[in-house]
């Protein structure tokens, strides 16, 4: 079998310049994106936003009166957007001298400047939602608005908790700015912040949406932006690119105290209600139940039969507290109220705190590798203080029981348990090997292993002999007023 070698024939000099032309038009298409792929990447003109909802937002300044001794403290002579940087971030203010040292005692008596701060109106006939830090604690808020009028404002309610605040200035037709929905939000998008940096009236400045439900507050997840915040910015509208109020700016994270790309704003959705309630009574109202909460980790969470790392886990309960009249133990994982799933331990507090006290609240608790619902009467939030105190010694020598886990333990008087409220339980006298490496001590009460209840020595021993020595067993712990979950692991 024989085979041809095909030889191409010659181009004619019309198809070396066609040729020549079709690669011509694609290098240029590769230098010269078609105007419809341009305008894909082209980025956001932020001027139609800022004409439309600027004259909503206003500059808050506050004074304060010091009397006597009072006005020559560190803060005379420094400069207000200074001071209200160092007193956001905690900085110590340095000393200064006072400028007024010399003058007529009477000079003393005179409105002070404190801080500058932003806000945006909520309402066309004057209320103004600000941050809690712009406005506590001062004698006189003064509100400009672009326009330059100025009002003086009166400060409607403030809630520390949340940082948010409403103060209400006499006027009407004022423009107001249009709430947003903070769950329509999404990570990556655009969002722009108008404000008064260092006293720097309407400034604008953009970025995106760095994480949504970020853990910082006690009630509050915070959306995390790249936006340019700094002191003054307090208070001012985070807005997406519909001009609609999706956050309040109310912190950064510095090392220098000044801006390095990581700002958080508290979510509208969050703030209209805190606000709604200011507006109504002047004081927010939260619901409590009455624990001291921990996070759980994923080695004690699947070593327990959780699995994940899920739900809130409950230190201590306080005493006649609607979760001890409901049935809650420490020990306890509560994993979900009124059927909203609890993540982690810090959404607990923000759920409970938005029922209304005196309402019932379904909890559904894990315990000892089962669950269970139960139902509490949620009381009014209060701050809370729980005592340790440390267990009695014995008044009768106990029954011991040693383990291979490297533990001695006895059983409670009648006396511990009631002191401690709990039914079962035994004391540790001496611990060292595999329990010691895990973190007991001597005075430990252990209500709980391998998830399951111990009433006494005698049945502490049952339970600790059929630890497997290569398997790592869970021991819940009580400590003081506080419960905890450690892990033991015999083989090492």
């Amino acid at each position: 079998m024989t085979s041809t070698l095909r030889v191409p024939t010659p181009f004619s000099w019309r198809a070396r310049l066609a040729l020549a032309a079709g690669a011509c038009a694609i290098g240029l298409a590769l230098l010269w994106p078609n105007p419809g792929h341009a305008q894909s990447v082209q980025l956001p003109d932020f001027s139609e936003l800022f004409d439309r909802v600027g004259p909503s937002v206003v500059n808050i300044r506050t004074t304060e009166r010091r009397v006597g001794a009072a006005a020559s403290g560190p803060q005379q002579g420094m400069d207000p957007n200074m001071e209200d940087l160092f007193r956001r971030f905690g900085v110590p203010i340095p000393n200064r001298p006072d400028p007024r040292r010399g003058r007529p005692r009477g000079d003393d008596d005179q409105p002070l400047q404190r801080g500058l701060g932003s806000g945006f109106i909520l309402s066309a006939d004057g209320f103004i939602m600000t941050n809690a830090h712009v406005v506590d604690g001062a004698e006189e808020v003064i509100v400009t608005l672009t326009d330059k009028r100025e009002f003086k404002a009166r400060i409607i309610g403030t809630d520390r908790r949340t940082d948010v605040a409403v103060v209400k200035v006499e006027a009407t037709g004022l423009p107001f700015v249009k709430i947003g929905d903070v769950n329509r939000l999404k990570v990556g998008e655009w969002v722009v912040a108008i404000g008064s940096p260092f006293g720097l009236d309407n400034s604008v400045t953009a970025g995106i949406v760095s994480a949504k439900q970020r853990d910082t507050g006690d009630f509050l997840n915070f959306i995390q932006t790249d936006v340019a915040i700094n002191p003054g910015n307090s208070g001012g509208p985070l807005l997406n690119l519909r001009g609609e109020v999706v956050g309040i700016n109310s912190q950064i994270y510095s090392r220098s105290g000044g801006y390095m790309g990581i700002s958080f704003a508290i979510p509208i959705d969050d703030a209209v209600r805190i606000a709604d309630q200011l507006r109504a009574t002047g004081r927010v109202v939260r619901g409590r139940i009455g624990v001291i909460i921990a996070p759980l980790t994923k080695e004690v969470a699947e070593s327990i039969g959780l699995g994940a790392a899920r739900g809130a886990f409950i230190q201590s309960v306080e005493k006649d507290s609607p979760a001890d009249k409901g049935g809650v133990e420490a020990g306890d994982i509560i994993v979900r109220v009124d059927g909203k799933a609890v993540e982690k331990s810090t959404d607990l507090p923000r759920l409970v705190g938005a029922i209304k006290p005196g309402a019932k609240a379904a909890l559904q608790v894990f315990r000892r590798g089962t669950t269970r619902d139960l139902s509490v009467t949620v009381a009014e939030f209060e701050p809370e203080r729980p005592t340790r105190r440390a267990l009695a010694e014995p008044s009768s020598p106990p029954q011991v029981a040693k383990s291979a886990l490297g533990l001695t333990v006895s059983d409670l008087t009648d006396a511990q348990r009631k002191e401690l409220r709990v039914k079962g339980g035994v004391r540790v006298d001496s611990v060292d090997g595999a329990a010691a490496r895990a973190g007991l001590r001597e005075g430990d009460v252990i209500l709980a292993m391998d998830n399951t209840d111990i009433s006494d020595s005698k049945q502490f021993s049952t339970v600790a002999s059929r630890v497997e020595k290569s398997k790592a067993v869970s021991v819940m712990v009580r400590r003081d007023e506080w419960a905890n979950y450690l892990i033991i692991r015999p083989g090492k």
